[in-house]
């Protein structure tokens, strides 16, 4: 029963896997909140990159003075 109870709170002390648990926690949380959001957030970057699209296709038809 000594042997039980030894190996009982030497895995209960055991950190070991911690860190791996809370990475693995952590991509959970990420891939959720990146679903629930998932249509605002592709509307936000294709409103952007419409912008940066018509910033670059001014570039080219700006007179710099020639």
């Amino acid at each position: 029963m000594k042997h039980l109870k030894a190996f009982a709170q030497q895995l209960w002390k055991d950190e070991s896997g911690q860190g791996m648990a809370e990475y693995v926690l952590l991509i959970v949380v990420i891939i959720a909140v990146a679903a629930v959001f998932k249509d605002p957030i592709i509307k936000m970057v294709q409103g952007k990159m419409q912008v940066v699209s018509e910033k670059f296709g001014s570039f080219g038809n700006s007179d710099m003075g020639n």
